[in-house]
């Protein structure tokens, strides 16, 4: 009798089928277990060190000499090919720091942070020197905190940085002193640990670039005043020659250098004429 009750002929759907369905949509429509969550003021893993100074679970790797290696522990992703390098050897920037060695890698300034947390510090400090205001000068002091590496002792260790217009890029023109706390800490923490590769915060531009376009601005700057002509004689006057871009120039360095140069010896052949 049983089952002729579950059992429905010519394809039909069984009662036992449908009661498994019936579970299933009443399983569906329960409400899921909430899993309780700790306190958002309870940290999700406690960072401890042991009696060598070092973190608990932490994955080091050491030198051959016994010691930490620092430079292996920097992450990939806080590291990137070094342009500048690249540029200067009049080769293609990698889109990979693959196979690079480490003259031709910058690391970020997130990374050098990343990697003093690690090592660990009770404090740092800075000393901010601007003998003039387009030079600064800073000195960053790192008490590092002690570990087997130090016999247990803390340690103090310093580094200095410098920025001026010469020496930095774009917005960095603008905030020297940061542009010098940066250089000075990445340095100090570089110098500390031993890790060879140079920082993105210590970049400038490259030299030959930098030192010419100030040299040839300055040059025609003096030469304007020594033949008593204005930028906007200039500018009036490049306009008139229909130079390109001429009438976005806003000041002597939007100039281009090239151009610089031309119009400091027509200045020049100018007053000559005119002595």
């Amino acid at each position: 009798m049983e089952e002729s009750i579950q059992e429905i002929p010519q394809g039909g759907v069984s009662v036992k089928e449908v009661i498994q369905l019936a579970d299933q949509v009443i399983k569906a429509t329960q409400p899921l277990a909430i899993i309780p969550q700790p306190p958002s003021w309870i940290p999700p893993k406690v960072i401890k060190r042991n009696e060598h100074g070092l973190i608990e679970n932490f994955n080091y790797k050491y030198t051959e000499e016994g010691l930490i290696d620092w430079r292996s522990l920097i992450n990939p992703k806080f590291l990137v090919p070094n342009k500048q390098n690249f540029e200067k050897k009049g080769k293609v920037v990698p889109n990979s720091i693959a196979g690079l060695d480490d003259r031709d890698l910058l690391i970020l300034l997130q990374g050098i942070k990343e990697i003093s947390a690690v090592r660990g510090f009770y404090s740092v400090d800075y000393n901010i020197v601007s003998p003039n205001e387009n030079f600064v000068v800073a000195c960053c002091r790192i008490t590092w905190i002690p570990n087997f590496e130090t016999e247990g002792n803390p340690v103090t260790f310093s580094a200095l940085g410098d920025a001026s217009p010469q020496n930095t890029t774009a917005f960095g023109k603008f905030y020297l002193a940061a542009c010098a706390e940066n250089r000075a800490f990445v340095r100090a923490v570089r110098n500390f640990l031993k890790i060879n590769i140079v920082s993105q915060e210590e970049m400038g531009p490259l030299s030959s670039e930098s030192n010419t376009v100030d040299t040839s601005s300055e040059k025609l700057a003096i030469t304007m005043d020594e033949c008593n002509v204005s930028f906007e004689q200039i500018r009036e006057k490049l306009i008139l020659e229909k130079r390109e871009g001429a009438e976005n120039y806003k000041k002597i360095s939007d100039i281009p250098r090239v151009l610089q140069f031309e119009l400091i010896s027509r200045l020049k052949k100018k007053a000559l004429k005119k002595a």
